[in-house]
């Protein structure tokens, strides 16, 4: 597992084994802008679960988000 993996599963982990992340808590586990989240979920790219008018983010799909980032090579 790469060392970006563990951080970030490690953050997510912190809150209690947490399951779900609204998405400004995933934009803050991420480092990324709300609106940067929102636009990926609108997209399809990161997934996500929707109760009412709740959207949540499932912790594996994070994960999985993050695992399917390819690094930028100079």
């Amino acid at each position: 597992m790469s060392t970006a993996i563990q951080a970030l599963s490690h953050a997510i982990d912190a809150p209690i084994g947490r399951l779900l992340y609204t998405p400004e808590e995933a934009a803050e586990v991420l480092s990324y802008g709300r609106s940067t989240v929102y636009e990926l979920m609108a997209e399809g790219v990161l997934k996500y679960v929707k109760r009412g008018r709740s959207r949540r983010i499932r912790r594996s799909d994070l994960v999985a988000y993050v695992d399917s980032l390819e690094p930028v090579t100079n």
